[in-house]
């Protein structure tokens, strides 16, 4: 499903040449659940982005779905990130729109029929359990509220991949086992491909199928997570 071969980015200012990523290979399979993990300034945010080319590698190939996505025109990468979604850490959600209106952005840019924009938007709010939120905004949301939102708007295009980053960091445990869950029953009920990353060995343990530690822009090791999955 998804191949980094000797993948590698470099930061470069004024002043210092930072390597994010250095060489990393990784493989990660059709419906598993894969954790990156490492400590704060490890690569593994950067990793993540170079699986929908949000940062381009300086080197190295991308495959996702059996598409080199480092050899696509703009346009051709632009289709390609439809069957990937993403989940950040800050929510990103646009404060004046409402629930259902941060849910349709992506549906509205793909061209969506307006009819089909609706159902997708309720059929999702309703899989994270906010379709009473719907008229809201984002102001009025709790942090794990915002968060759903943010999942249901990476969800409306109906990816096969879903990359998440430090999706509950900054959230309270119970309403991290919340995210969790919904995340779980994506895999689950979907098939959904999803690779997280988190600096949370709890979070590891309670999702993951598999996980890749970096360590200083380097991939040191990629092991089976030995815990039975609800």
């Amino acid at each position: 499903m998804i191949s980094l071969h000797q993948v590698s980015k470099t930061f470069v200012s004024s002043t210092n040449h930072f390597q994010a990523v250095n060489a990393v290979s990784l493989q990660v399979q059709e419906g598993e659940i894969h954790g990156i993990i490492g400590t704060s300034g490890a690569g593994k945010s950067t990793l993540l982005r170079l699986i929908n080319l949000l940062e381009k590698p300086d080197s190295g190939s991308v495959i996702v779905g059996n598409q080199d996505l480092t050899q696509m025109s703009e346009k051709e990468l632009r289709e390609a990130r439809r069957n990937i979604g993403m989940i950040f850490q800050g929510f990103n959600l646009v404060s004046n729109r409402t629930v259902s209106g941060n849910v349709s952005i992506p549906l509205e840019l793909a061209g969506i029929p307006r009819r089909e924009r609706v159902e997708r938007v309720d059929e999702f709010l309703e899989f994270v359990g906010l379709e009473h939120k719907s008229k809201q905004y984002p102001s009025q949301l709790s942090g794990g509220e915002k968060q759903r939102v943010a999942i249901a708007r990476a969800l409306a295009n109906r990816p096969k991949v879903l990359l998440c980053d430090e999706p509950t960091s900054s959230l309270d445990p119970n309403t991290t086992n919340g995210i969790l869950g919904v995340l779980k029953r994506l895999n689950q009920n979907f098939g959904l491909t999803i690779v997280i990353v988190t600096h949370e060995m709890e979070v590891v343990r309670n999702m993951c199928h598999n996980v890749s530690v970096m360590e200083l822009g380097s991939l040191v090791e990629t092991s089976v997570v030995d815990q039975p999955h609800d």
